[in-house]
């Protein structure tokens, strides 16, 4: 949740604006309203939108809505002579069989679907199989140069399935490895399937572990085996595991007793110079597949720049939310999303209306993207990093919004996955107009910095920022923070209960804007790129991104 300040104007923005635009920054900050934001959130979390679901009628009310939000303020279509990029997804369905098969040297068992495995495929064909296929455990699954890391090291895995582990290497273990902590990309479940692939293992499974991947297996039980969406890639060659999925601690722990190991195999994955282990395993598994294709939409606009044109800065912030599903204990099935993420799409308006409201348009072009399907994997914002409309090398910098803090103003400002770019120097140096400071992440073992649609353009190599208020709220300190924060995790988060309330005040979210729009204005009137800072696993992207 994030929180905002109204200190005056003039010292709010100074630091942030150049000089050419000092004069119209009293008139830009006062144009950041909670009447504004508070009437777009409530329409948009309205039961007439049905939840923002992809593919439902509410997609269609709410493209309808933000197109014509954006006419309103007079900015340009964002594609060609449109307001819409079109999405194509691919919904697939995977039934698996009721027990996965494991034939061991000490004999063979089954493994339960849902109790022990999950597992889904990003593969079209209508029957996909294990059958008799060897397994490895390749330790944490990481492949990484600049940390003289590679868990595949010496191992041909092609055709067969690899068991790996969840967050970095050294987690809970050793805090001298990788970024000690703080996750980075490598210990994202994302990228132990996405290296998997690239090894061309034909399946991979994760074992779970509730604190290394800051959530429990019943999040995965819920999340996974059922239907997913994905980026329709009917063309790519880009080879994909045929099946990808979890196991739980305990049938891990069966795994590997009935290959002769232990824990101990699990510790020595966190020595450098570990190589994989071959388990003399073999699993089997029919899983049946459905696939219906369609197509949503992201939504984007823009202010053509008035020096640098061709240079672009990305605002970001998705539209879709969960739509209608399990009724809760009140029998309310809309997932309305009001906050997650309402706000966000409705603060990406608003901060288009200040920049509407300069005096002098911004020496670079800002785009106002909003985006489909995050809550489904960030595939809007993967879509357009993989099909970018405006090029990547000259697109400066992502600032993301994700859930905007409806409550009080806040003294900390928190930066998810502190210490990856020099965007964060920009919004600390704003932060100080605001009489602010930075405040670590409650979390960082959670990589929420790869949780959100900036990770995307991160990914691709841009730059990108996800900041906003902390727990240290001004009048009432940090406890009353931290209740705010849990009330919201426990009883409103991807749930009916995400609703509109009249009684928001939003003062720290207009703070956190502001704070957003000062960092942009700066960007959009200089002539320098931001940095990924050393040790950043985005940099190398960049730096040959840069150079092509």
């Amino acid at each position: 949740m994030q929180k905002p300040l109204l200190l005056p104007a003039i010292a709010l923005l100074a630091a942030a604006c150049s000089q050419n635009q000092t004069s119209s920054s009293g008139e830009t900050a006062a144009s950041f309203s909670r009447d504004s934001l508070m009437h777009t959130i409530q329409i948009l979390s309205s039961d007439s939108f049905e939840g923002r679901k992809p593919f439902s009628p509410g997609e269609t009310k709410t493209v309808a809505y933000l197109e014509n939000a954006f006419k309103q303020l007079g900015l340009e279509p964002g594609n060609g002579n449109s307001y819409v990029q079109d999405v194509p997804m691919v919904e697939i369905t995977p039934e698996a069989g009721a027990v996965m098969k494991v034939q061991s040297p000490k004999g063979s068992f089954d493994l339960k679907r849902t109790d022990d495995f999950v597992v889904s495929t990003e593969n079209t064909d209508s029957m996909v199989s294990l059958n008799n296929d060897e397994l490895v455990f390749a330790g944490y699954g990481v492949v990484a140069p600049e940390y003289n890391w590679n868990d595949y090291a010496g191992m041909d895995v092609k055709g067969k399935v690899v068991l790996v582990m969840v967050n970095d290497p050294g987690f809970g273990v050793d805090t001298t490895l990788f970024k000690g902590k703080t996750m980075t990309y490598y210990g994202r479940w994302t990228y132990k399937y996405e290296e998997a692939a690239r090894q061309g293992a034909k399946a991979v499974l994760i074992i779970h572990n509730t604190d290394a991947a800051s959530y429990p297996f019943s999040v995965v039980q819920s999340s996974w085996g059922t239907s997913n969406l994905y980026l329709d890639k009917r063309g790519d060659k880009q080879y994909h595991c045929a099946l990808q999925g979890w196991v739980s601690a305990a049938a891990a722990k069966k795994i590997l007793a009935a290959a002769g190991k232990d824990s101990s195999l699990l510790l020595s994955a966190n020595r450098r110079g570990f190589t994989a282990v071959p388990l003399h395993e073999k699993l089997s598994l029919q899983v049946k597949v459905k696939a219906a294709y369609n197509t949503s939409h992201n939504v984007i606009a823009k202010i053509t720049g008035s020096k640098r044109p061709g240079e672009y800065i990305i605002y970001t912030a998705h539209w879709d939310h969960l739509g209608i599903g399990k009724p809760d204990a009140k029998g309310d099935s809309i997932y309305n999303g009001a906050i997650d993420n309402a706000s966000g799409a409705a603060a990406l308006i608003e901060i288009a209306r200040a920049f509407t409201s300069l005096k002098e348009k911004p020496e670079r072009s800002i785009l106002f993207l909003a985006v489909t399907a995050e809550e489904q994997g960030l595939l809007g914002s993967e879509y357009y990093a993989e099909h970018p409309i405006y090029p990547l090398p000259k697109t400066v910098a992502d600032l993301n919004m994700d859930v905007v803090d409806a409550y009080d103003k806040k003294k900390d400002i928190v930066i998810a996955g502190a210490g990856q770019n020099e965007l964060e120097d920009y919004l600390a140096e704003a932060g100080k107009q605001q009489g602010r400071y930075l405040a670590p992440e409650a979390h960082p073992e959670a990589g929420h910095y790869f949780r959100s649609d900036h990770f995307c353009f991160a990914k691709a190599g841009v730059p990108a920022l996800s900041a906003g208020g902390g727990i240290d709220v001004v009048g009432k300190g940090k406890e009353y923070g931290r209740k705010l924060e849990d009330d919201y995790t426990a009883n409103r988060y991807h749930q009916p209960a995400d609703e509109y309330d009249a009684s928001w005040t939003f003062d720290g979210g207009l703070q956190d804007m502001q704070l957003l729009f000062s960092v942009g204005e700066k960007l959009a009137n200089e002539s320098a790129f931001p940095q990924w800072k050393d040790g950043s696993e985005f940099k190398a992207a960049r730096d040959k991104m840069m150079k092509e």
